[in-house]
């Protein structure tokens, strides 16, 4: 690493806690596509089915049983999402763990362990190694120069939401 200028690198692999919440935003655009899917798939599916089938005893019918339908696919959906979430946390071989938030018990937050952070000097000397190859012949000015750019590509793709 020159001097004490952080390469692109280094921004990207710096270790920082998520909280598990977020993850939840994830579904948000469903809640676009889920009026659609209400007016379209769900209160027609609703209206053609047997008064006795289970699907009309759950939710009912009339006006409203799509929406009823759609809720309960949402909740299923939620439901899964966190079961994945949790074996993806088990298969992590100990590298990720889940922390509650002292302040707020619904809230949890997703780190690294320490295990983790161990392979963190390993993965800096590869990076270092790999930066030194990337950068062979290159003045320092031209560095500088192309990771000025860099930034000003990723400034603009955030910019953009992406």
């Amino acid at each position: 690493m020159r001097g004490n200028e952080k390469t692109l690198h280094r921004r990207n692999s710096e270790i920082h806690n998520v909280k598990a919440g977020s993850i939840q935003y994830l579904t948000i655009p469903l809640g676009y596509f889920g009026g659609w899917m209400v007016d379209v798939i769900c209160e027609p599916f609703m209206e053609s089915i047997s008064k006795e089938s289970i699907p009309a005893i759950m939710f009912g019918t009339g006006k409203g049983s799509g929406a009823g339908m759609m809720i309960f696919i949402l909740g299923l959906l939620g439901m899964t999402i966190c079961l994945v979430f949790g074996r993806i946390l088990k298969k992590a071989g100990g590298l990720i763990e889940r922390i509650p938030d002292k302040k707020n018990r619904r809230q949890i937050f997703i780190s690294v362990t320490e295990k983790a952070k161990q392979y963190r000097e390993k993965y800096d000397l590869i990076s270092d190694k790999m930066n030194k190859i990337f950068y062979d012949g290159f003045t320092e000015d031209e560095i500088i120069s192309f990771e000025n750019q860099l930034r000003r590509i990723i400034k603009n793709l955030e910019k953009e939401g992406v």
